[in-house]
């Protein structure tokens, strides 16, 4: 007796302990009984002194989104799901949410979980602060409150006979009874992705996050029904912009549901669990996840791969996602424009176009409609979105004439062209300039513009008094008047050569006065970067947007630099091309605002000493090759001109907080026609990564492909191509690389320094080969820059017979000798911006 009063004491004791016990004690516990309480501080969350944080190479809370895990759930080796308090790592805020993590090392070679992808959320639209608990109640109700004590998320599970919660080896977050059945589960209520074996059901919804960084419900949802598999944006209200119509009988709308089954996106409709699904969207392998995302693109994550796969790029183009360009942007091609009655906004937060002359709302016959052919909207695909159907082209101008907010109103033809329907978008999104091919119809726009009609009407009697006076002191005033256009053009003139403010070149980009730039940049403080053609400057500007401020201080070259800029990245738009923001010309001030870059350029990253020696991982490596070559195969290929770089480098490679590359400093670009095969300049570039053909004067983008395998030869080798520093056997990287490639000893170039890279040593070795390729001596042996992407994704393979020469001596000697003479070259030394 006195035994089994031992035992339930103890018994008790182990109990209390632990439903107080914090959670930093069990590093993969991933079950709770009931009562247990989770409060939101360094206090009650597992790893402590290393909080779970993203980007991992950064261990600082402040510096980016980070989770304090309640409960985790290892899978396999380096791999778990965790649930817990999830921030972005911008205020204090927290979202009860799942997360994909990773077990990595750091440097200095204690594990930790890390590599945060979060995949369920609780609470995305209403975040709680500090100290606020998670309570799995007596009750069996999972709450979450408020520090106030504010409930704010439920599974409402109360009464239910609920005694534990579990994360499974699924991802799924579930609350079961005492008999381990499924009482409540995060399987069931998807917010903007889908873990494998997950469903998403009719009525359900895949809600897109308002931006990567920013978890809050945005314009974009997916839903499925009997029907088939549907996206929206919603403006005023929901808009389809893309339909995946199943055919056959639809009855069971309540059993249609989207899966992930053995890596294939499957669509079942009016079926219980058939074998088979009704229609296969995509086959993604390895899929960790498939996520909706914040611009409406659905993406499966792919395990071991960087870059994921869009679902819907069978079924829709770029053009043809809502946002793909700002307000009111002709859209083509991946292209984005301005009609010709707009200019691009100066508006920071809209990145659209705006009326060059607003039209007022003066009556109807204060307006005129302009029409614009071949121009096409997403919402064709939803029919209920006409506004009026079955109309004529008057109806439908007449419908946009009344409404004094409309500025556009586009009118889809029918077959015999004597009829359509009329769409009145508000507000207006991107525009489609190429949609004819895909949609099989005609379609026009009507812009509004002011009628200057009216005004002239009602100046006719003022013209003719004019008129009379004017033929009786007409020679007179000819005399003056020739006199006037004389001194105004000679003035003009003077002027102009020191006083030009480009205003047609720049008339689509945003204008910055001098005096609000130094405010922005604190009269110019704190400098990023310096070079022949002036400095960057850090700046904010007054929304607090963060961003790079390029001064251009020397001007003959720095004249036609901050043309050759504005002329190429002005007019594009590209994930892997810097953006620039906007431009200052003022007398003799001239000013680039680009986008800042937070890691700053390449060169600091892979030639760094301290802190910046050496830290990037393979897979890091790999996506910065991969992104140049990207950015670089949209100049060659994509946009209406070809664009040649002809400065590529790790200078002019600029990181922004995710380490992703974007291309940068245009001041040395050409443009040339899509059927010019070849270009004629003077030598510009940078010694070191100079084409050989450069000494024949007669170039191509396949100089750029060079200059490409310089910069992927040096990420994958930690060094410069020329550095005195090593051996005097060896300074030239280049020679020695390609004498090792020969030989195939490339595995000897990846060196010590990276233990990361050598346990991936086949897949670098092959990356370095297809940096042989691109630095072929004959241009026409080097690959383009589509054929790199596709080798780098795994789509083609590297061409075998490869030549291991390098250019010959005399030949370099020769480009050198022109470039120290060359007042060309060297200010493109500039990094570019931050």
């Amino acid at each position: 007796m006195a035994l089994a009063s031992v035992k339930h004491v103890l018994k008790l004791l182990i109990t209390l302990l632990l439903e107080n016990l914090t959670l930093a004690q069990f590093p993969d516990y991933h079950t709770a009984k009931i009562p247990t309480t989770w409060i939101n501080n360094n206090v009650s969350a597992v790893n402590v002194t290393k909080p779970l944080t993203y980007p991992f190479y950064s261990f600082n809370q402040s510096s980016g989104p980070f989770m304090r895990i309640v409960m985790l759930k290892e899978i396999k080796k380096d791999m778990g799901y965790a649930c817990g308090f999830a921030s972005n790592g911008e205020d204090d805020s927290f979202v009860f949410s799942i997360g994909i993590v990773r077990l990595i090392q750091d440097f200095v070679g204690a594990e930790n979980w890390s590599d945060l992808e979060l995949v369920w959320f609780a609470n995305r639209n209403h975040p709680v602060r500090e100290n606020g608990t998670l309570q799995l109640l007596q009750d069996g109700d999972l709450v979450l409150k408020d520090v106030d004590g504010t409930l704010v998320w439920s599974t409402s599970t109360a009464n239910k006979f609920i005694s534990g919660i579990n994360m499974m080896e699924t991802g799924n977050l579930v609350l079961h009874d005492m008999y381990n059945q499924t009482v409540w589960q995060s399987f069931d209520h998807p917010t903007d992705a889908l873990l494998p074996e997950q469903k998403l059901r009719a009525g359900q919804k895949l809600v897109a996050r308002v931006s990567s960084s920013k978890w809050t419900e945005g314009n974009y949802f997916l839903s499925v029904t009997n029907q088939g598999l549907f996206a929206f944006y919603i403006s005023n209200k929901p808009r389809m912009y893309f339909k995946f119509l199943v055919r056959g009988e639809r009855d069971n709308f309540d059993e249609s549901y989207v899966k992930a089954v053995n890596g294939t996106l499957a669509l079942y409709i009016s079926s219980t669990e058939p074998n088979e699904p009704n229609a296969v969207l995509s086959r993604p392998s390895r899929m960790k996840f498939l996520r909706y995302d914040y611009d409406g693109y659905l993406r499966a994550y792919i395990e071991g791969s960087d870059q994921p796969k869009d679902l819907l790029a069978d079924f829709i183009s770029f053009c043809d996602y809502p946002t793909a360009c700002g307000s009111l942007e002709l859209c083509a091609n991946g292209f984005c424009s301005c009609p010709g009655s707009f200019r691009k906004s100066n508006d920071q937060q809209n990145n659209g176009c705006v009326e060059v002359s607003p039209v007022e709302c003066n009556g109807q016959r204060s307006h005129k409609m302009v029409r614009v052919s071949d121009v096409y909207y997403f919402n064709y695909v939803d029919i209920d979105a006409a506004a009026l159907r079955g109309t004529d082209e008057e109806s439908c101008q007449e419908l946009c004439l009344k409404n004094c907010s409309c500025k556009v109103v586009l009118f889809r033809y029918f077959t015999n062209f004597s009829s359509g329907d009329c769409y009145l978008p508000s507000p207006v999104l991107s525009l489609i300039n190429d949609g004819k091919e895909r949609s099989g119809y005609e379609s026009s726009a009507f812009i509004k513009l002011p009628n200057d009609a009216e005004k002239s009407t009602k100046s006719t009697a003022a013209r003719r008094i004019g008129i009379i006076a004017g033929s009786t002191s007409g020679a007179f005033l000819l005399i003056a008047l020739s006199v006037g256009i004389l001194i105004a053009f000679n003035r003009k003139q003077a002027l102009q050569e020191n006083n030009d403010d480009y205003s047609e070149e720049i008339s689509g980009l945003p204008r910055f006065s001098y005096e609000r730039l130094k405010v922005a940049t604190g009269n110019f403080q704190k400098k990023l970067g310096q070079g022949g053609f002036g400095s960057v400057y850090e700046g904010v500007l007054q929304d607090g947007q963060k961003v790079a401020v390029k001064v251009l201080e020397g001007f003959g070259q720095g004249k036609k630099e901050f043309l050759a800029e504005i002329q190429t990245i002005g007019s594009i738009h590209h994930v892997n091309l810097v953006r620039l923001v906007g431009v200052c010309a003022e007398k003799e001030h001239k000013l680039l605002i680009y986008d800042f870059m937070s890691n700053g350029s390449l060169d600091k990253w892979i030639f760094g000493t301290g802190s910046t020696q050496f830290t990037l991982d393979w897979k890091i490596r790999k996506r910065i090759i991969h992104d140049i070559a990207k950015g670089l195969a949209y100049l060659h290929e994509e946009c209406m001109q070809r664009i040649v770089h002809l400065d590529v480098k790790p200078q002019n490679i600029l990181l922004d907080d995710d380490f992703c590359a974007k291309v940068s400093d245009f001041g040395l670009a050409k443009l040339v026609d899509k059927d010019q095969s070849q270009i004629v300049t003077r030598i510009r570039g940078t010694p070191g990564y100079l084409a050989p053909e450069w000494f024949t004067a007669f170039i191509t983008e396949k100089a750029d492909v060079y200059s490409f395998g310089v910069v992927a030869m040096e990420i994958l080798c930690g060094r410069k191509n020329l550095d005195y520093s090593h051996s005097l056997e060896s300074p030239h990287l280049l020679s020695l690389f390609m004498k090792k490639a020969e030989n195939n000893q490339l595995i000897d170039m990846i060196g010590n320094y990276n233990d990361d890279l050598q346990c991936n040593t086949s897949e670098v070795v092959r990356m370095m080969k297809l940096a042989v390729w691109c630095l072929q001596s004959d241009f026409t042996l080097r690959p383009s820059m589509s054929i790199v992407v596709k080798v780098i994704e795994g789509t083609m393979d590297i061409e075998s017979h490869l030549d291991y020469s390098v250019p010959n001596s005399q030949t370099i000697a020769a480009i050198k000798r022109v470039t120290d003479t060359t007042n060309t070259l060297f200010p493109s030394i500039l990094s570019g911006p931050r």
